[in-house]
Formats: structure tokens, sequence, C-alpha cells
């Protein structure tokens, strides 16, 4: 059996916030794009991804907790360091068609721009719109003087991405769980 204790003087102490912690993430309108922050909404077509071929270069197939973990960990991000990745949605129906934006995840050697496109958006630039953006507000708004993209040599289509961008390879690095990028 389970018996109350009675409540002690200073737990109502305790249930009075001293201060909130508002996470604010921008959002940005383009023609026919949107950046904005995750919401639950975007959790299948992150799923979908996550479970497709496409997901090989980033762990995939990635279980349901994991994509869970991921969509919160893109809130996470802005609130832990001040920028990070944004859902890339339809400006129209607001249905999510990748992540994209300045990102600096645990075992990376640098910040860099990342971009993960979901199924039926490939192949109309968004995420070179996107990833586009990004390197401007990386340059503009947080300061950066050095940006870098890390890719798996087996990803020939984000590989095009960064040439088309006007990177170039200047290097490699051996992520623990990723392997060479």
């Amino acid at each position: 059996s389970i018996s109350r204790a009675a409540a002690r003087p200073f737990c109502h102490a305790m249930l009075t916030p001293t201060a909130h912690t508002t996470l604010s993430i921008p959002t940005y309108e383009f023609e026919d794009l949107r950046l904005r922050a995750p919401k639950m909404a975007d959790f299948d077509a992150y799923f979908a991804f996550g479970q497709s071929p496409r997901a090989e270069h980033v762990g995939g197939p990635i279980s349901e907790m994991t994509i869970r973990q991921n969509l919160d960990a893109l809130a996470g991000h802005w609130n832990t360091c001040g920028f990070g990745r944004w859902i890339v949605a339809d400006r129209d129906t607001d249905r999510a068609l990748g992540v994209v934006g300045p990102y600096h995840p645990a075992h990376w050697p640098e910040p860099e721009i990342g971009w993960t496109v979901f199924g039926g958006a490939e192949g109309k630039s968004v995420a070179f719109r996107a990833a586009e953006f990004s390197r401007r507000y990386a340059y503009e708004v947080l300061g950066w003087s050095r940006i870098v993209s890390c890719i798996a040599a087996e990803n020939p289509r984000s590989l095009a991405l960064a040439k088309r961008m006007g990177a170039t390879q200047d290097g490699m690095f051996d992520h623990p769980e990723y392997g060479p990028l």
C-alpha cells in the first residue's frame, strides 16, 4: 500500500519557479519553404526517413525511440548552443521536408552545416536553398569564420551538394559511430 505523507512546508517554495527558460528558435520563410522549430507533427516524416535506405549514412535504420530523441535534440541544441538545425517545411502545407542548419554535435571536430532531406523532397533544391541560407546565417548572425560539412565518402548526393555550395575537401576525421567523414 502507498501512504501519503503530510505536505512539508518547504515543498510549496519548490513549486514556485524563480525564473522560466524560454526557448527561442527563429522561423524564416521563403517563396515555398519555411525553416522552423521542430514539432511532434514532424515525427512521421522523420521516422520514415530513418527507416529508409537513405538513412544509411547517419546510422540507419533508426529506431522509433532514437528518432524521437533526435527530434527532441533539435530543439535542445538551440537551447544549449544558441543555434541549431531547423525543420525545413513546405510553406503552404507545413509538411516536414528535412532538417538543415548550423550544428555542432558531440565528437565533431568543428561546427558544421548539416542537412537531411526526407523522401519526396530530393531533386527540388530544398537542401541547397536551406543550406545556403544556413551558411549565411552562420556567418552573419552567429559570426562564424569557418564552416565544415562532415560527409561520408559513400554519400554522393551530399558530396554533390557540398560541391555545389563551393566546398572543397580539406581533410577527414574518424567519427566513433559513423566512421570516416
